[in-house]
């Protein structure tokens, strides 16, 4: 839940930003959600990749 709700909120951000610099609400709700759509892609390809690198870890 703290996540989704983090996404929101990052959502909202990107557009109020992108609205400020734009001026149309259309275009700033459209970049909105596919550039964090695009980051959750790459966070979660990011992780994924990181789960096979082993250098750093402590042995046991």
């Amino acid at each position: 839940m703290k996540t989704l709700c983090y996404r929101v909120l990052m959502v909202g951000v990107t557009v109020a930003v992108t609205l400020l610099v734009v001026g149309d609400i259309g275009d700033a709700v459209s970049v909105g959600l596919v550039a964090n759509l695009a980051k959750t892609g790459v966070y979660y390809a990011y992780e994924r990749l990181w789960d096979r690198i082993e250098w750093g870890l402590s042995r046991p």
